[in-house]
């Protein structure tokens, strides 16, 4: 099983931690959002720490920038690579060709460019308003949804691909214990409120969602792009909640 958290914190960030990979990578799901879990405290530490000295701003493309590194900014490439493949390509073969294509086009750099912006604008917001746990909550959640759509969707790729591994044995349990860690999760950085767990919760499943069916129409299934971007869109959406709630409800 802890294989299993190697491999997740091997995939998913820059840290090269001791041990062995598993050998099934579907294992690795388990952990998906433990790992976000831990990226998000990254973060939000990050931004918590810059944003005493030099205010809301700085602070959060500290948030962003730290992101990017410890992800290796894997997920935003794959979030460019699937603008430029569904909206570039009018097949599915033609997608597919498209978004393996290491070189990004106009769609993906357009893409890319606004959502970096809104994620600062979004960032610039919660951090304004101390919402650090909408912050760790939506990076956490994006490994989530992870998870969801490797369990429940076909890999798109008959010759197979780079995510294969993770969406090969992927089944309810690597769903129902993620989720089970991630309402756990919730309920503490949140001190067990029920409202923001809720809201988190219900975005994150709506954007599981909108990117599984997105995919299964354009792709016919996932692959490791459609993961990375389901996650970017992920982090979008809760902090667009976040940023929304902060003036309903006391959730911080």
């Amino acid at each position: 099983m802890l294989r299993g958290l190697v491999t997740a914190l091997r995939t998913l960030t820059l840290l090269r931690v001791p041990g062995k990979d598993t050998d099934h990578f579907s294992q690795a799901l388990y952990w998906f959002p433990a790992v976000g879990l831990l990226l998000g405290a990254i973060q939000a530490v990050a931004g918590y720490l810059i944003v005493i000295v030099f205010g809301n701003e700085i602070a959060a493309a500290a948030v962003l920038f730290t992101g990017i590194i410890m992800t290796r900014g894997m997920h935003a490439d794959g979030f460019a690579d699937v603008a430029d493949g569904f909206f570039g390509g009018g097949s599915v073969e033609a997608r597919l060709r498209i978004m393996k294509d290491p070189a990004v086009g106009s769609f993906g750099v357009t893409a890319l460019i606004l959502l970096i912006l809104f994620k600062w604008i979004l960032l610039v917001e919660l951090l304004a308003q101390d919402l650090y746990s909408w912050i760790v909550s939506g990076i956490m959640l994006a490994r989530l949804v992870q998870v969801f759509l490797a369990s429940t969707l076909p890999y798109a790729r008959k010759e197979g691909g780079t995510a294969s591994g993770f969406v090969k044995g992927a089944g309810i349990s690597h769903v129902l214990l993620a989720l089970s860690f991630s309402v756990a999760a919730l309920l503490t950085v949140s001190n067990a409120n029920l409202v923001f767990s809720g809201i988190a919760l219900l975005i994150s499943m709506m954007s599981s969602g909108i990117a599984g069916f997105m995919s299964m129409k354009k792709i016919r299934g996932v692959t490791g792009d459609v993961l990375g971007a389901s996650s970017e869109i992920t982090e979008v959406m809760v902090w667009c909640a976040g940023v929304f709630f902060a003036g309903q409800f006391i959730m911080q």
